[in-house]
């Protein structure tokens, strides 16, 4: 059984984590795929993790639904990333 009185703790690094690491990587690689620039390995590496972190947080999410809706947001804004990033790709022929 999961003890509620340790996801404040929890919560608390993985916001400082959301604002100081990971949303100023993935608005940086946004910015390169809006521009029609591929994914680079590094940026595709760092999706990867970021999925499989988010899966391991789903029952974290799943106990404080007040986060559902910043979580919806940015798994929104992922997906707009590997929509673009495949359309360059496509574009480029290296897609294929």
């Amino acid at each position: 059984m999961v003890d509620p009185s340790n996801d404040k703790g929890v919560i608390q690094v993985l916001a400082h984590r959301m604002e100081t690491q990971r949303l100023p990587a993935i608005l940086s690689i946004k910015e390169r795929v809006e521009q029609g620039e591929p994914l680079s390995n590094n940026d595709v590496q760092f999706l990867k993790q970021v999925f499989q972190d988010a899966q391991s947080l789903k029952p974290l999410v799943d106990r404080h639904p007040e986060w559902q809706p910043l979580v919806a947001k940015m798994i929104h804004l992922y997906k707009h990333i590997t929509d673009l990033a495949l359309e360059n790709e496509n574009a480029s022929g290296r897609g294929r």
